[in-house]
């Protein structure tokens, strides 16, 4: 073929080659054997963690009946996530990080055994459930910083993008069948039966973590304390603007929107006059919109166009919490969540995608922390305020308020677009330059 015959268009070419291309940037990071062990060890873990959060969830109201309690678990299983991820962020960017994760998914393990034994056994109290679910907590702050910094180990910087949307489609894929199950088999042979089939799910991770093949890691040197180390961490992204704007939008997002879900069982039982397989439904639509987001952005082939994509996840948030807030149709609020998943999604894996671009490595885990901080820290205050709210005004009026408060801040954001765009393409610049020059110096 001569070379004007090959640029020559052909009708069906240009679609087949954009599905082929699309597929082949969704699926990147799977060339990577480590990457491959993760993804289908998490996969495995998380279908079992969403089991026992929806059952934790409905264990909690069948026992008090209370949508206060409902937040104030949320609280006690989240705020240690605000208190201890600066440290957790220093430990995952002092020591080498799978040996982190292993003692981290290892602690998870135990935490929720326990849970299924004296759910199972009939000896489960309340304040056991807070006890169990601040522990978990705790070792979540340190666990999240860790896993989501050791991405980079197993892909490299050039999947990276990639891997943290294929993470992110894993997570709510999870989403979609953790929460089906759940509602299932809590209806049939009760929550403690979730809780041990989570305890099981751990082995998983556990085995691909000791399968993988790593290359040498370098640790950063570091010198001084701990918590001087984590205070240099939050330090430097409080005082870079882009990190502060994209973080900032997020805690609020996580303190005002996110709350809805630890509201679920109230909407389930109360609004549409459903059971517990009516609240793995409406999570499981929730999971599944944030799945199709996570899709989306693991087939994007560059960063171009992610900073307003942000502000229109956080905007897209706002609006459909609150048409959601007022429905009393089950078929419309599982709709409703599914767009409620996929703005959130598109806010916050966009978020965790430009930070770990644009950090650079030394400060990687911390920068991670921070995000946990914002994203899973802030949400505790806002369950607890949204439990209290929901028991005065109504769990409707709690959640339409969490949505305007999100399209307040995201039409707020989107003011600053001109010049925050300018910045994150200086930051990404510097951080490519850096990159060629580390390769070239090891060539």
């Amino acid at each position: 073929m001569n070379e004007k015959n090959e640029h020559r268009p052909v009708a069906s070419a240009p679609p087949d080659r954009r599905g082929a291309g699309r597929l082949a940037m969704l699926k990147r990071s799977f060339h990577h054997r480590n990457y491959r062990l993760f993804f289908s060890g998490q996969l495995v873990s998380l279908i079992g963690t969403w089991m026992q959060m929806v059952a934790q969830s409905w264990l909690v109201y069948r026992l008090t009946g209370s949508a206060a309690l409902l937040g104030l678990v949320g609280f006690a299983g989240q705020i240690p996530i605000m208190l201890f991820s600066p440290i957790g962020g220093a430990v995952a960017d002092r020591y080498y990080r799978r040996h982190v994760l292993l003692i981290t998914q290892g602690a998870s393990m135990l935490l929720a055994a326990l849970l299924a034994i004296l759910t199972l056994t009939d000896h489960i109290q309340i304040w056991e459930i807070f006890v169990l679910a601040s522990l978990l907590g705790v070792v979540n702050a340190f666990d999240v910083p860790a896993r989501q910094a050791f991405v980079v180990e197993m892909v490299g910087r050039a999947d990276l993008p990639n891997a943290i949307a294929l993470n992110s489609s894993m997570f709510n894929g999870a989403r979609i069948i953790g929460p089906a199950l759940a509602g299932f088999t809590v209806a049939a042979v009760g929550e403690g039966w979730c809780f041990l089939l989570n305890a099981a799910s751990f082995l998983a991770v556990l085995i691909a973590l000791l399968a993988m093949r790593l290359p040498p890691h370098k640790l950063v040197p570091t010198e001084g304390k701990m918590l001087r180390h984590a205070i240099e961490g939050l330090s430097y992204v409080a005082h870079t603007r882009s990190f502060r704007s994209i973080l900032l939008l997020l805690g609020l997002s996580s303190l005002t929107g996110m709350s809805y879900v630890v509201l679920m069982p109230v909407f389930a039982h109360r609004i549409l006059n459903g059971g517990p397989t009516t609240l793995g439904a409406l999570m499981g639509a929730a999971g599944f919109g944030a799945l199709l987001a996570a899709l989306t952005l693991a087939m994007r082939p560059s960063l171009k166009g992610i900073v307003a994509w942000i502000a229109n996840g956080a905007l897209g948030f706002g609006v459909s919490l609150m048409l959601f807030a007022w429905s009393a149709n089950v078929w419309l609020s599982a709709l409703l969540l599914v767009v409620v998943g996929y703005a959130m999604m598109l806010q916050m894996a966009a978020s965790n995608t430009l930070i770990q671009s644009m950090v650079p490595d030394a400060f990687r885990g911390r920068a991670m922390a921070a995000h946990a901080m914002v994203f899973m820290g802030m949400a505790p205050v806002g369950s607890l305020l949204s439990g209290l709210m929901a028991d005065r005004f109504g769990a409707p009026a709690a959640v339409a308020l969490g949505g305007a408060t999100c399209i307040l801040g995201a039409l707020l954001f989107r003011r600053g677009l001109p010049a925050l765009k300018n910045e994150v393409r200086e930051l990404l610049h510097t951080q490519k330059a850096l990159h060629a020059a580390e390769d070239a110096l090891r060539d």
